[in-house]
């Protein structure tokens, strides 16, 4: 087989591996489209959302496609973006709001948002598995939850005092320049700087994001009467989420593995 041949051969294969990954996000999305297309009999769409979205993590779980612990850590992300949500949502902050009806909500918040939230946790989660990643020079565990806590903070005090995410993702990087993911498309071991694999991440994210505003998933400001590109500065956010994400996956894997190595 050809050099060409075989790099073709495993982006396919890395492609499938992704959608493989991004099984939740990808079903979720998905009934964000259908769910202006089908009888609902009287439920509101954001319920809908809701229901359909814990059917489907309950049916990952029974499929064996999530663990239990995988499960627990999703329903962690769940509770942070929820929280965020009513933050952001709230009359003194009004970042972005949910224009349709709902009973399952909590103040103007429906309860499916998190589960946006819970989505990136979800994939990151399900592409350490199937892509087997492993990461080398990764050792600063104690500054990864202090960056993550600062990172959380400054979403809630950047409408009050100064911004920080531009020092914040500076210190991303700074923390994690020398660290490597490495990961398994098909049998060859390869590796890429963790960093640029948050990057890449939030710009998908961001894609979905625009995608999901479209189909009313929920409005920014300048959406109100007719839909808009969502800005680029909303991809420095998901990238700082990202990290959120990726601490705490990476504390669970690690805790794990911690807990195999000293039962065996």
């Amino acid at each position: 087989m050809g050099r060409l041949q075989e790099y073709t051969k495993e982006f396919f294969v890395f492609g499938l591996k992704q959608a493989r990954a991004a099984i939740f996000a990808g079903s979720f999305l998905f009934l964000l489209l259908v769910s202006n297309h089908i009888p609902l009999f009287g439920l509101a769409r954001y319920d809908f959302l809701f229901l359909a979205a814990i059917l489907i993590q309950v049916i990952l779980y029974y499929t064996k496609l999530e663990t239990k612990d995988e499960v627990k850590v999703i329903f962690l992300f769940h509770i942070i973006g929820l929280v965020l949500e009513l933050y952001k949502t709230s009359a003194m902050v009004g970042s972005w709001s949910y224009p349709e009806d709902g009973f399952l909500k909590i103040a103007t918040v429906p309860l499916y948002s998190g589960f946006m939230y819970a989505a990136v946790g979800s994939y990151i989660s399900q592409s350490w598995k199937v892509m087997k990643l492993e990461m080398k020079n990764y050792d600063h565990y104690v500054w990864s939850v202090i960056l993550c806590a600062l990172i959380y903070l400054n979403f809630f005090t950047n409408h009050y005092i100064y911004d920080f995410r531009l020092f914040l993702i500076t210190a991303v990087f700074t923390l994690f320049w020398k660290v490597k993911v490495y990961f398994t498309v098909i049998e060859q071991r390869r590796w890429m700087p963790l960093s640029v694999a948050f990057v890449l991440i939030a710009f998908f994210i961001w894609i979905a994001e625009n995608i999901s505003t479209y189909l009313g998933a929920w409005q920014y400001p300048n959406q109100i009467h007719a839909w808009n590109v969502v800005s680029t500065q909303k991809v420095t956010s998901w990238f700082l989420m990202v990290i959120i994400s990726f601490i705490l996956v990476a504390y669970l894997k690690h805790f794990k593995k911690d807990i195999l190595e000293k039962s065996s």
